[in-house]
């Protein structure tokens, strides 16, 4: 009962979709798409050629937000997203509108996710403070 619950809860988050601009007036004339939902953040390349990637939230360990002059001038900004995901360990979301709504949206859900597959940060690095791996 409880999986079901979870389940629709996880159907009932918003995808939030989001597109990289060009610096110049923040126009999306690119062809990279982030779309945020309850589990991952998935990142959509190119044009002809197409790639898709998947950053599962829990992996992430920082976000960090980060606006140029000519970034606020165009009212735009950049996301920085630290994880321990093997294919983009770090992510940079360049480029888009409402980084900081975006960035709460993802923190939230991070959180989120967290809680659902009971993570915590510690559990998911694979060092220990000296820098050498672990034994279990």
């Amino acid at each position: 009962m409880s999986e079901n619950k979870q389940a629709a809860e996880q159907e009932a988050v918003p995808v939030i979709k989001e597109r990289k601009r060009w610096l110049f007036l923040g126009l999306p004339f690119t062809f990279t798409r982030y779309e945020l939902d309850g589990k991952r953040l998935k990142l959509c390349r190119g044009f002809l050629n197409t790639t898709e990637d998947d950053l599962l939230l829990y992996r992430v360990m920082d976000v960090t937000v980060s606006r140029t002059l000519f970034q606020r001038m165009a009212g735009l900004g950049t996301m920085t997203i630290v994880s321990t995901d093997k294919t983009n360990p770090t992510l940079a979301v360049t480029n888009i509108k409402r980084v900081h709504a975006f960035k709460d949206a993802l923190d939230a859900r991070v959180e989120s996710e967290r809680m659902r597959m009971r993570f915590r940060a510690g559990e998911i690095t694979e060092t220990d403070f000296d820098g050498d791996m672990q034994t279990n």
